[in-house]
C-alpha cells in the first residue's frame, strides 16, 4: 500500500506539471462536417406524446388527426390517468400530453371556445417551448376551419391551459448543466488519460516501471487516481457553480448524483486507460480520444440537439456513447429530483461499460516492452 500511495504522488506531480495545450488534429474538421451534417437540425421531429381524449366525439377526433398529419409528433392516443401521465414524463417516454375534456364539443358550440390542457417536460426548456408553439399552431388552424359561417357564426378557439413539468420558469441553464457536466468529465478523464501510460514510453520510464515489483493493476490504478480524484472536484465545483451562481435548486439525492458521477468517471477512465496502452504516441492518443469521444459527446448525447431527429443509424450509434446514459441520469436525478428506481437502467449500462473497458485495459497492457 506504501509503494502505491507513493505512486499515486508520482502521478499527481505528472499532471500538476504538464501544462500543455490539448492539440486539435486535421482530421477534427472532417468529422465535424459528416457528423453536423447528418445528425444537426434546426427542427423537433418526432416528438413523442400521449393524447387524452375523454371527449370521444367528432371534433375531438378532427383535432387529434390533425396533429398526427403535421409530422412532427408521434401520437399515442390513450385515456389515461393523470399520475399514468406523470410517471411516463418522469420515465422519459413521451415529451408533451394533450387532455381534451369531455365537454370540448359543446364548448365550442356555446362559448365559442374549448379549453384543453397540454403538459410539456420543461427540463429541457427549448424542445418543451417549440412543442408549445406546433401545438399552437395546429390549435389557431383548427379553429379557423372550425370557424365558417354556415356551421357557426362565433369564432370559435382553443385556450390550451400550459405548464411545464420539471422548469416551470423555463430557465434554459437546467439543460445544458447536465450536458457540460457530462462534456468536462469526459474531456479530463477520457483524454488526459489516454496520454498517462504512453507518455511513459516515449519518455523511456516504462523500463523502470516494467522491472519494479508493481503489479500492472496497481500501476492502472495509480494512474487513474490523481484524475479520478480531480474530476470529483470538477464535478462539486460545478454544483456549487449552479447551486450559487445559476440559481438552479437541485431536486434529487446529491449522494446518488456523486455515485452517477463517479461511475461516470471511473467509465472514462477505464477508456482512457485503454486508448493508452494501445497507442505509441501522446499526439496518437490525444487523436483517438478527442475525436472518439469529444464529438461524439456534442453530438449523440442529445443537450445540444435531439436525438430524435437523427437517422435511425446514428440514433443507434449514440447507445455506445457513455455520456448520453449519464446525460439521462444527471438529468432525472439533478432536474426531476427522481430516484435509483428511475435511472437504474443508465446505471447498469455504465457498470457493464466500465467492466468491459477495464477489463480490456488490463488485457491490453503490456509488461514487456
Amino acid at each position: 500500500m506504501k509503494q502505491l500511495l507513493v505512486f499515486i504522488r508520482k502521478e499527481f506531480y505528472h499532471v500538476f506539471r504538464d501544462r500543455r495545450t490539448l492539440l486539435i488534429m486535421f482530421g477534427l474538421p472532417i468529422v465535424q462536417i459528416i457528423l453536423f451534417g447528418f445528425a444537426l437540425s434546426s427542427e423537433v421531429k418526432n416528438i413523442r406524446m400521449i393524447v387524452a381524449d375523454y371527449a370521444k366525439d367528432f371534433q375531438s377526433q378532427r383535432l387529434i388527426e390533425k396533429i398526427k398529419t403535421s409530422d412532427y409528433f408521434v401520437v399515442e392516443q390513450a385515456n389515461v390517468h393523470y399520475k399514468q401521465i406523470e410517471d411516463a414524463f418522469k420515465k422519459g417516454d413521451i415529451k408533451a400530453a394533450l387532455i381534451i375534456p369531455s365537454n370540448f364539443s359543446s364548448d365550442q358550440l356555446h362559448l365559442g371556445q374549448s379549453p384543453v390542457q397540454l403538459i410539456t417536460d420543461g427540463s429541457d426548456p427549448n424542445i418543451s417551448k417549440t412543442v408549445t408553439n406546433y401545438l399552437t399552431s395546429i390549435f389557431m388552424d383548427f379553429g379557423r376551419e372550425f370557424n365558417t359561417p354556415s356551421i357557426n357564426p362565433l369564432f370559435l378557439q382553443i385556450q390550451p391551459e400550459l405548464r411545464m413539468l420539471y422548469n416551470e420558469e423555463g430557465n434554459g441553464s437546467l439543460n445544458f448543466i447536465p450536458g457540460v457536466m457530462a462534456l468536462i468529465l469526459m474531456i479530463v478523464c477520457t483524454a488526459l488519460t489516454s496520454v498517462s501510460v504512453v507518455k511513459e514510453k516515449e519518455m523511456g520510464t516504462m523500463e523502470i516501471l516494467l522491472v519494479s515489483p508493481f503489479k500492472p493493476v496497481f500501476v492502472l490504478i495509480a494512474k487513474a487516481i490523481p484524475y479520478l480524484l480531480l474530476s470529483l472536484a470538477n464535478f462539486t465545483l460545478i454544483l456549487l457553480l449552479t447551486a450559487f451562481a445559476l440559481d438552479v435548486e437541485i431536486r434529487g439525492s446529491i449522494l446518488l448524483l456523486y455515485f452517477e458521477s463517479t461511475l461516470f468517471i471511473v467509465t472514462c477512465l477505464s477508456l482512457g486507460l485503454l486508448i493508452s496502452n494501445i497507442t505509441n504516441s501522446q499526439q496518437t492518443a490525444l487523436l483517438i480520444s478527442l475525436m472518439g469521444m469529444m464529438l461524439p459527446t456534442l453530438i449523440f448525447t442529445g443537450f445540444i440537439m435531439p436525438l430524435e431527429n437523427m437517422p435511425g443509424f446514428f440514433q443507434v450509434l449514440s447507445h455506445i456513447v457513455p455520456s448520453r446514459w449519464y446525460y439521462l441520469a444527471v438529468k432525472s436525478v439533478m432536474l426531476k429530483g427522481l430516484g435509483l428506481t428511475y435511472v437504474w437502467k443508465e446505471t447498469l449500462v455504465l457498470t457493464l461499460m466500465t467492466i468491459i473497458l477495464l477489463s480490456l485495459a488490463l488485457r491490453r497492457f503490456k509488461v514487456r516492452l
